[in-house]
């Protein structure tokens, strides 16, 4: 019998991935829909997901509605890999916000961010997949 194609990370896994990367993606709740954006984030001391964010639908969300999801994702040649955290929202204030100026959290967009939101993990899931892509043993050789 053949190993499974997919596999679990460990907790130590995903949270090593989850510390490698700084783009991932947000989906919250906004009134009656859910959302998903993509954003850059840092972890900082407490193992928090932290993102800054300007006024608007995201950050109303996120105060409406404090449980989140958020996801990161690589890819190569051999394989794939996925952490997905959801976990609860919280916006930082003072002291609190200002610890967060030591992380690497770099704007990708020039735009004025204020607001700081830390997101609590409650649970933490990871999985490498081994990728055989079929359809690429297809191609014709010319196209390979």
């Amino acid at each position: 019998m053949s190993e499974s194609p997919v596999t679990t990370l460990s907790r130590e896994e995903s949270w090593a991935m989850l510390r490698g990367n700084e783009f991932g993606r947000l989906a919250f709740h906004l009134a009656d829909e859910v959302h998903i954006t993509p954003i850059n984030y840092a972890i900082d001391a407490q193992d928090r997901i932290v993102v800054r964010t300007a006024e608007g639908s995201k950050l109303l969300g996120l105060t409406m509605n404090a449980d989140v999801a958020f996801e990161i994702d690589e890819i190569d040649d051999e394989e794939a890999r996925s952490v997905v955290v959801r976990g609860r929202a919280r916006t930082l204030d003072g002291a609190e916000a200002d610890e967060t100026e030591e992380l690497p959290l770099r704007p990708w967009v020039d735009t004025v961010k204020l607001n700081v939101v830390a997101i609590t993990v409650d649970e933490l899931t990871g999985r490498r997949f081994s990728l055989t892509r079929p359809w690429m043993h297809l191609r014709p050789p010319h196209e390979a």
